[in-house]
């Protein structure tokens, strides 16, 4: 394979939405282990795969879409819908990653490579079908974030037995995602012309039921994330009811995605939302440094 059908695959694997395998780290951090070496490692190498199987997803996400994908403004332009990488060499590539990943995840825990197979076989399933079916479309994309979460403690599990991650995290990172997914749809129903033959679920939505499920998710992912800073078993695992004060971030944060939304027109990309807007991910950092302060100085 020559180096610019490799350039192509790298595109098309789509680097830029890594970042949503970031959610990985949460279980370093919340069980206070992100300054072990060891550990911080086991994080990494977890990133790195789902990295690398989101990738090969994105891949096989885009020889399914290819046609509808040539009708799009933007995704015409993506290597396998513009023609500049035959699905003959796409397809094969992506198998060859998944199954290969998937034995690397193996060796990092039976745990771990449960998250990642059922990871795979969600967002196998929502290439074929699933993109398809109204509201669990979204759920299945939402479903994904609370794998990463989830596989971020699996992989650490083998180190660190008993550890586990607050189911009210959990609903939060859920519901959180929902949001993202909801905002997206919402901004594709607004500004994609024939937005049905992009999105086949698209003609079941409308911008009155999304706003009312972009305000639903919000909500609920602020609540849970309240909750889950006074909650008895959050306070005795950190000795401490302060992560309370990290609140107000996670509400700017949202509150800020929803101007960005609803004053600005823009949402349709999330991950370039928030690696491009300054606001947000001052928010992020500032939230991140208040987390590690308070759960370092009990």
């Amino acid at each position: 394979m020559d180096m610019k059908k490799l350039w192509y695959i790298l595109l098309s694997m789509r680097p830029r939405q890594w970042t949503k395998n970031l959610v990985l780290f949460a279980g370093v951090v919340f069980s206070r282990h992100l300054f072990d070496r060891s550990l911080l490692d086991l994080s990494f190498y977890g990133f790195a795969v789902f990295c690398l199987l989101s990738g090969a997803v994105y891949i096989l996400n885009d020889v399914f879409d290819r046609r509808s994908d040539g009708e799009h403004p933007v995704k015409r332009r993506r290597p396998i819908s513009s023609g500049l990488l035959r699905t003959v060499d796409a397809l094969p590539f992506a198998i060859v990653l998944m199954t290969a990943l998937l034995v690397v995840a193996w060796f990092l825990g039976p745990a771990f490579f449960t998250a990642a197979a059922i990871f795979t076989a969600v967002n196998v399933a929502y290439s074929m079908f699933l993109r398809n079916v109204v509201i669990l479309d979204v759920f299945s994309i939402s479903f994904n974030f609370l794998l990463r979460a989830v596989a971020g403690v699996a992989v650490l599990e083998p180190r660190v037995p008993g550890i586990e991650i607050s189911p009210w995290l959990l609903i939060c990172t859920l519901f959180l995602s929902l949001f993202l997914a909801f905002c997206k749809r919402r901004n594709e129903i607004e500004f994609l012309s024939e937005a049905s033959a992009h999105r086949h679920s698209l003609q079941h939505y409308s911008v009155r039921l999304l706003d009312q499920l972009v305000g639903l998710s919000a909500t609920t992912a602020v609540v849970s994330y309240s909750i889950y800073t006074i909650w008895p078993t959050t306070v005795e695992k950190f000795g401490t009811s302060n992560l309370v004060y990290t609140i107000p971030f996670v509400v700017f944060g949202i509150m800020r995605y929803l101007y960005i939304v609803y004053s600005r027109n823009e949402g349709g990309d999330p991950s370039g939302v928030l690696l491009t807007e300054k606001s947000i991910l001052i928010t992020v950092f500032l939230w991140f440094l208040t987390v590690i302060w308070i759960l370092w100085r009990v």
